[in-house]
């Protein structure tokens, strides 16, 4: 056993087996998310579409999410609460298109970035969650600290200002893609 061990092509076939494992364990965290990310997107536009006739709020409010959370708990399990499924019901709202979503973010991810009303700063965090590959917790850091943290810009200019917070973001985002 030991001869086989110290035969470097022993090593070489571990070591393939072991990235071959490894690199099939990512796509299929990658394959799983993007098929929830689909399905919550997909629930959300039932409630929407079929339940809330088309309208932007449910016609009976709380009490048609709270019953259909309990007729979906009943018969799937964990994973349909109110809470839960007003996320997806706001994730079909916020994006008409499922596949604009990049496959990288999580659902914990966009649980937060629908948050965000205005379409451009969503845009952009949604982005930077990609390129600096942030995690839920920076994201949520970020959302609140980014602007004044990274681009040290004041917050009291936003106090200041005449203009909504959602025009001076977008100005001040629009200076920073264009100045990077």
């Amino acid at each position: 056993m030991d001869e086989l061990v110290k035969n470097s092509g022993f090593e070489k076939m571990i070591s393939d087996i072991e990235l071959l494992v490894n690199a099939s364990k990512n796509e299929l965290v990658t394959s799983i998310n993007k098929v929830m990310t689909v399905t919550y997107w997909s629930i959300g536009k039932y409630i929407v579409e079929f339940e809330q006739d088309g309208n932007a709020k449910a016609a009976y409010g709380k009490n048609l999410l709270s019953t259909i959370s309990k007729e979906l708990t009943l018969r799937l399990g964990k994973g349909y609460s109110r809470p839960n499924l007003n996320n997806m019901r706001k994730f079909y709202l916020k994006y008409s298109n499922c596949q604009t979503v990049s496959e990288k973010l999580s659902w914990s991810h966009i649980c937060e970035l629908i948050k965000i009303d205005d379409e451009l700063e969503r845009n952009f965090y949604e982005k930077e969650c990609v390129v600096e590959n942030w995690n839920v917790r920076t994201l949520r850091r970020q959302m609140w600290y980014y602007v004044k943290k990274k681009y040290k810009l004041n917050v009291d200019f936003f106090a200041e200002s005449t203009e909504s917070d959602s025009a001076v973001f977008r100005n001040h985002v629009f200076q920073i893609i264009q100045s990077g």
